[in-house]
């Protein structure tokens, strides 16, 4: 990602003297990943996504359970089976599977576009709360993704704060 190029660039100036001014020149560092888990708003876009999706994923795991019975029949009734009941079995257990596989797919990627969705909501709304902190509090640079950061310069909480400040008005998480 950018982070490299950033620290250092960030790293030249600190050793040129820019920065050494302690007002001169203000950064902050967020988590991404822990606005991402911790603010409301991605919060209540992972409800949203059990809610939409749980009796779909109830019907998958129901119609599994119930090819691994029929397949566990078909296994302990197999000796008494005439050879035309046997492959007319196997079969039917292979189509139901084929449906189940196709089914459990379409389930995969209908949950992953819309979890791409939610996402995107909640990752443009971080994005305007980081420059509204930014901006409100005078910074130069918003880093993310460094692999240290000294907590005086982390601002993450200030930007979740600010997140939920702009999600409480209509309690939509930045709709």
């Amino acid at each position: 990602m950018y982070s490299w190029p950033l620290a250092a660039l960030f790293a030249g100036l600190m050793m040129t003297g820019v920065s050494h001014a302690q007002d001169a020149f203000r950064f902050g560092v967020v988590n991404p990943d822990r606005v991402m888990r911790e603010a409301p708003a991605a919060k209540a876009a992972q409800t949203r996504l059990e809610q939409e999706f749980l009796k779909r994923e109830k019907d998958l795991k129901d119609q599994e359970a119930a090819l691994k019975a029929a397949s566990d029949k078909l296994e302990r009734d197999s000796p008494t089976l005439s050879e035309t009941q046997r492959t007319q079995r196997q079969r039917q257990l292979v189509d139901q599977d084929r449906d189940f596989q196709r089914k459990r797919r379409e389930f995969q990627e209908d949950l992953n576009l819309r979890r791409s969705e939610e996402l995107q909501k909640v990752y443009e709304s971080a994005q305007r709360a980081i420059k509204q902190v930014a901006e409100a509090e005078k910074y130069d640079v918003i880093l993310q993704d460094a692999v240290y950061v000294n907590p005086k310069h982390d601002i993450t909480d200030k930007v979740i704060k600010a997140l939920n400040a702009t999600a409480a008005p209509n309690g939509s998480g930045g709709k």
